[in-house]
């Protein structure tokens, strides 16, 4: 009996441990067939993703919006709580995002409605933030272009205050007084922008960057359509050539009298600056900005991602060189800050900085005071240029792989040609930044940016976190990783992923509402109903979450209880599973792995989607 006892259970473990291989090996022909069936494009060589995921994570933000809040957040304090939060926010939301996306080879709407149909209006919400960055994200490429073309002139036009377009107040030295104004900040006023007085005051449209913002979408476009072919080509060198102009700017910076004052206001902390709750909320903002957690972006390009690829690895490398990338940049713009204060005769806390100012009004007025300026000129917002491009091209692809995703046959039946569909996108969203190079443009800007990047992604950034870590699982997660790379995420990303991030995104977004300042630029403050028009920017994404919860729970079968256990159930919107609560086994019918179905259609999709 002992003997039959012994041998029942040894042939149920070979039976056990031979189902296990069996089910993995049709998983992996599900995969197989699946991609061969439906034409599945993954990326031609994997060096592609990871410089893909560096220019869309490497972008404006880290010249322009870090070297800024490190400015305004007392140099190097800053640097404390932003790499705080790269360790224990971006790094694991980052490794979140690209195992959701490599695992369910969906982009962000498609994800998430698979990992948690009750939140799948995050995924929805993703793709609509990404679409309204994307409208005024191209205006600083469009003044990156326009300051390019004017770096061809000598001397450069911000050079002197013998223009047309100077004002008495002009002077060709640098000053901190409220009753003269450079010729850098009245070249940027007065000649680019002819900026009016407020949100009050539209004026016209200025048709000269009305042409260079339609430039600049027909180069976006151009490198997107063709997929493979042109894009890979593009990638490669806008993703690394600003590496070269950074280094060579920051060598030739470095050299300049005062330079060592700037680099060290950025390095050495203020530390009671790390008192404000507003220094610890930005930190934050720049970690998801710049990485673009909750964009949506880097999930939908780790999509087309090989099956096995390791996750990690790709992480890591994004994350870190972003961050280093960011403080290259302090250096370099810091070096400057030390140099204009040296000819100002003041202190760098005092230099006049404010937004986007930062680099088409300060760096450039030490360009004009530099050895062969329109050298110096012309790369910096080349490279500018550069930046901007690949991040832009990250934020289109989100829009275009989800309604792809959604509407493939309909889109396809419309347009024929999916060159043409992505054409009627990047036309879409050149007319939608229109407002921006009007008169009134800087201020439209300003007001988009700051309830886009602030208070949008905070909401973004929470709920995601609550839907794949709580509601799909930690467990699942690392499940899902294990079955991938063959390892399981480490109790430190579990941990993040479970309780730090979770908790650490709920205070910041409590205290960022607590504390909310409404939108400025330089001294002016936006009346109420600009404000009112902020808001409705912001609710054009935040409001998806709720409704997406309430279409999943409409459509749901069952009592209101069954579905909302449905609701936060994998899988729980397939086709395939249109059944009652009770009638498909409770919470057993669901195993504690998620596998994709074979039954559910995946979409075909062209080039243009996969190397970006």
């Amino acid at each position: 009996m002992a003997l039959q006892q012994g041998r029942s259970l040894w042939m149920r473990a070979c039976f056990n441990v031979d189902m296990k291989s069996l089910n993995r090996t049709i998983l992996h022909f599900r995969e197989k067939d699946m991609d061969q069936h439906f034409s599945r494009p993954t990326w031609s060589r994997q060096i592609e993703f990871t410089l893909a995921g560096i220019g869309a994570a490497v972008g404006l933000g880290n010249v322009w919006r870090f070297p800024y809040l490190c400015y305004r957040s007392g140099g190097g304090a800053f640097l404390v709580p932003y790499l705080l939060m790269l360790v224990v926010l971006g790094i694991p939301l980052l490794h979140m995002e690209l195992t959701v996306g490599q695992y369910t080879r969906r982009g962000p709407v498609h994800a998430l409605i698979k990992v948690c149909p009750l939140l799948k209006g995050v995924g929805v919400a993703s793709v609509a933030i990404s679409f309204i960055m994307c409208t005024y994200y191209n205006i600083v490429i469009t003044w990156a272009l326009y300051y390019l073309f004017s770096s061809f002139q000598a001397p450069l036009p911000w050079q002197s205050c013998n223009n047309t377009w100077n004002t008495p107040n002009c002077t060709n030295h640098a000053t901190n007084s409220s009753y003269s104004s450079t010729a850098s900040q009245e070249f940027f006023k007065n000649k680019m922008l002819e900026q009016t007085n407020g949100v009050e005051e539209a004026g016209e449209i200025r048709w000269e960057l009305l042409l260079i913002l339609f430039l600049a979408w027909i180069l976006i476009y151009l490198c997107i359509f063709k997929g493979v072919k042109s894009t890979g080509k593009v990638v490669y060198f806008t993703a690394l050539f600003p590496y070269v102009i950074l280094i060579a700017l920051l060598i030739n910076n470095v050299q300049l009298p005062g330079a060592i004052d700037g680099i060290t206001f950025f390095i050495v902390p203020k530390w009671d600056k790390l008192l404000s709750v507003e220094v610890w909320v930005n930190a934050a903002a720049q970690i998801f900005n710049s990485i673009g957690i909750g964009f949506g972006s880097l999930l939908a390009m780790s999509s087309y991602n090989s099956f096995n690829n390791n996750v990690l690895k790709d992480t890591l490398t994004i994350s870190i060189l972003n961050s280093l990338t960011s403080i290259l940049a302090g250096f370099v713009i810091f070096s400057a800050f030390g140099y204009m204060s040296h000819l100002q005769g003041i202190p760098v806390s005092d230099l006049a900085v404010d937004g986007p100012g930062l680099v088409f009004v300060v760096y450039p007025q030490a360009f004009a005071n530099m050895p062969v300026p329109q050298l110096w000129a012309v790369l910096f917002f080349f490279m500018l240029l550069c930046l901007g491009l690949d991040s832009e091209f990250a934020m289109v692809e989100v829009m275009v792989t989800s309604l792809m995703d959604q509407f493939y046959q309909q889109l396809m039946g419309f347009f024929k040609r999916q060159e043409l569909f992505v054409l009627a996108v990047c036309g879409a969203a050149s007319l939608l930044g229109i407002p921006c190079v009007m008169q009134v443009g800087i201020f439209v800007f300003q007001l988009m940016d700051h309830y886009t990047a602030i208070v949008s992604i905070m909401f973004l950034a929470f709920f995601e976190v609550i839907a794949i870590c709580w509601c799909y699982g930690v467990k699942r997660l690392s499940d899902n990783l294990e079955e991938m790379t063959g390892k399981r995420a480490n109790i430190f990303f579990r941990l993040c992923w479970l309780i730090v991030a979770p908790a650490l995104i709920a205070v910041l977004l409590i205290f960022s509402i607590i504390q909310f300042k409404p939108a400025r630029y330089e001294d002016y403050i936006f009346p109420p109903w600009a404000q009112g028009v902020g808001w409705v920017i912001a609710m054009a994404s935040i409001i998806w979450i709720p409704l997406g919860a309430v279409h999943t729970l409409w459509v749901l079968p069952g009592s209101f209880m069954q579905k909302l256990k449905l609701s936060i159930t994998p899988h729980s919107l397939d086709e395939k599973s249109k059944k009652t609560f009770d009638e498909r086994g409770g919470k057993d019918a669901y195993p504690v792995m998620a596998v994709i179905s074979s039954n559910s259609l995946v979409t075909e999709k062209s080039h243009i989607q996969t190397n970006l």
